[in-house]
């Protein structure tokens, strides 16, 4: 009975082997997402993200000082039949002093996560992002984009702003305080009359 239940048994399998196909084998191995159990989590293909630590600190200034000086003078002297002596002088003086300066401070400290859109074939990574905060109906959005080195990211998954090349930064308020922070119309307009 034992042997007629193996038989039985073996041939039901051999039956659903036919009837299923033969088995295949996968491999667990995808190349374009393997990821070595004891490598690091930096950002290294499209698709993966990395925080990049916004601090820029900028001072520009610039000044001219300009000033000039210009005399004329043209004299006659003479006498007439009459022995009256006449003179007729003219003279012109022309001063001009001109200054002004520029300065302006910039100062950025943010967080943003980025998204890598690109790598290139040097192994540099192509990262772009934005961030949108919207507080008491302030809006406040920073836009990042730019190029990094993998060497370049530390082991967080982090890189300072400063190692970013061709970074495009842009910071943009919307809402109130920022329309009132703007010059009325009026202003403008007599700032561009030049008064």
């Amino acid at each position: 009975m034992n042997t007629m239940c193996r038989a039985m048994t073996a041939m039901a399998l051999a039956a659903g082997m036919l009837i299923g196909g033969a088995a295949r084998g996968e491999s667990l191995y995808v190349e374009q997402s393997f990821r070595s159990l004891v490598s690091d989590n930096k950002a290294h293909r499209v698709g993966d993200v990395l925080t990049v630590q916004i601090l820029e600190n900028s001072t520009a200034a610039s000044s001219a000082d300009t000033s000039g000086q210009r005399k004329n003078a043209l004299g006659f002297d003479f006498s007439d039949a009459l022995r009256k002596h006449r003179a007729i002088n003219l003279s012109t003086t022309n001063d001009f002093d001109g200054s002004g300066s520029t300065q302006r401070t910039g100062r950025l400290l943010a967080q943003i996560t980025v998204t890598v859109i690109g790598v290139e074939p040097d192994g540099d990574l192509r990262i772009k992002g934005d961030q949108l905060l919207e507080i008491n109906r302030e809006q406040q959005k920073i836009r990042l984009e730019g190029r990094v080195r993998p060497q370049d990211i530390n082991d967080s998954n982090t890189v300072a702003s400063t190692r970013v090349a061709d970074a495009r930064i842009s910071y943009v308020g919307n809402g109130d305080v920022a329309s009132r922070a703007q010059p009325s119309w009026w202003n403008t307009f007599v700032t561009w009359l030049g008064f």
